[in-house]
């Protein structure tokens, strides 16, 4: 049955006149006519309408049919409703998976930004690894994601590049390897280092110490937070190496991992051919708006250099 079929219905029980009616859908008296005898066969049980000189009515089988027809109108209705207010995304929600080793620093002015410009959506972080949040944007459980990658994305995802960090050796104030400017993968040999279970960089950085010669760590101690490995590190325990944004805790000696130096890119991920819905498009045009070529200090790394050893 069509819905134009159902209001005519509607409005000829509330008239009780088919002239009315006719009048009330903006439809001709036939076309209304016609209309309720097409409902009447599809459904299958006889008329709905008697119509007689001067006393139109319901049939007891019209009486039965009128309030399954007002609740199929009044949901149509509020789809229709809905739908309009998704349009404009009002009461829109918006799941951003998080890759759990970025840190907030250079992307805290972009949610603030566009939560300023869109309160209406509720937006949901969700963190986890890089395959975790790849995995749940492709079975469409969150809009879109946050990541980064040494290889290449999934062929499935498209990456919108948002901007490069480097990585950065974090030591205790007091460590030897403090006082110089930088710091080179070799004069990490043989130092206790905290491992961060989490990144995605480990078999990189794992590859990149071979090929200078089999550097060797010592390892006492791996966490995937990466809270308390920075505060393993700001008590001595050892060194870590972390992407400079997501240096969080105050008092750690950060410098730059040099020969080699190591870059990840961060991106903007989304499902390669899917529409995007309004919530998702805005928040891409706002990332695409943002200007990521301003530098941004993480916290820690406001500690001043000291001279080179």
């Amino acid at each position: 049955m069509q819905f134009q079929e159902v209001r005519y219905f509607i409005a000829l029980s509330e008239t009780l006149n088919f002239t009315r009616a006719a009048e009330v859908c903006n439809v001709s008296q036939p076309a209304l006519t016609r209309a309720i005898k097409a409902l009447e066969d599809k459904l299958g049980g006889g008329p709905l309408i008697h119509r007689e000189r001067g006393n139109t009515h319901l049939t007891e089988f019209g009486r039965i049919m009128l309030p399954y027809f007002a609740t199929v109108i009044a949901q149509l209705e509020a789809a229709q409703l809905k739908a309009r207010s998704y349009a404009k995304l009002a009461d829109a929600a918006l799941g951003v998976g998080l890759l759990c080793t970025i840190g907030p620093a250079r992307l805290v002015s972009l949610f603030a930004g566009f939560a300023r410009r869109h309160p209406q959506i509720d937006i949901r972080l969700e963190d986890g690894s890089a395959d975790d949040i790849e995995e749940r944007l492709i079975a469409g459980d969150i809009n879109l994601a946050i990541s980064a990658r040494p290889e290449q994305l999934d062929p499935r995802l498209h990456g919108i590049p948002l901007f490069r960090e480097r990585f950065v050796v974090a030591l205790a104030p007091d460590d030897a390897l403090a006082a110089r400017p930088v710091v080179r993968m070799r004069d990490l040999n043989r130092r206790r280092y905290l491992g961060r279970a989490n990144c995605e960089f480990y078999q990189q950085l794992r590859d990149i110490r071979q090929r200078l010669g089999g550097i060797e760590f010592q390892r006492p101690y791996t966490s995937g937070r990466d809270d308390w490995i920075q505060n393993m590190v700001l008590a001595g325990l050892g060194f870590t190496y972390i992407p400079e944004y997501a240096v969080a805790l105050p008092g750690l000696a950060i410098r730059p991992l040099v020969e080699p130096e190591v870059v990840r890119l961060v991106q903007l991920v989304t499902v390669r051919g899917r529409p995007h819905s309004p919530a998702v498009g805005a928040f891409v045009h706002a990332a695409r708006r943002q200007p990521w070529d301003g530098k941004v200090d993480a916290p820690a790394a406001r500690v001043p250099a000291r001279a080179d050893a």
